[in-house]
């Protein structure tokens, strides 16, 4: 199996403003482009991991990377060595917070401290990326998880996730 993954980001806004003989103007225009190439070194990944999910009223689950995801081509489970790339993002009608954590216990360290999140709002999105070599290290059993957490009890909340990595 091969995997090719290309990522493009393009961010355009315009501030205006006011003035007495002019419309002042701030354009800002970002384009950024990341390519993966199918393997396991600088620039590449070889696994792929997405899914839409809901989870119920307060309800929390953990992202498994070490053997509990089920690939979407071929057999058995998924074992990540290192993650290079992760999406999420909260469907437009959700009433509540997605959280998105690295758990205090066995989580992937992408997050720079064990028990860091972020709350994801209705129709947020999120976009983590690295690709050099290295990316991050995913270790079975002590740091391996990512943990969604729906932020309140009164309404299931929905979300998409996407997980790129690497085998070795």
């Amino acid at each position: 199996m091969a995997l090719s993954t290309e990522l493009y980001l393009k961010l355009t806004a315009t501030l205006t403003g006011t003035a007495d003989l002019v419309t002042p103007s701030a354009p800002l225009t970002l384009a950024n482009f990341t390519t993966l190439t199918s393997g396991t070194g600088d620039h590449a990944a070889d696994m792929m991991w997405s899914d839409t999910r809901t989870l119920s009223a307060s309800a929390t689950e953990d992202l498994d990377l070490a053997g509990s995801l089920s690939p979407h081509v071929g057999t058995g489970t998924l074992t990540f060595a290192r993650i290079k790339l992760l999406y999420f993002a909260a469907a437009s009608g959700n009433t509540n917070n997605v959280n998105i954590t690295r758990p205090a216990s066995n989580g992937v360290p992408w997050m720079l401290a064990a028990g860091d999140g972020f709350p994801l709002v209705p129709d947020g999105k999120f976009v983590w990326v690295a690709p050099n070599a290295a990316g991050i290290a995913v270790t079975a059993s002590t740091g391996d998880l990512i943990t969604v957490t729906n932020s309140a009890g009164s309404t299931s909340v929905t979300y998409d996730v996407v997980i790129i990595g690497a085998s070795a």
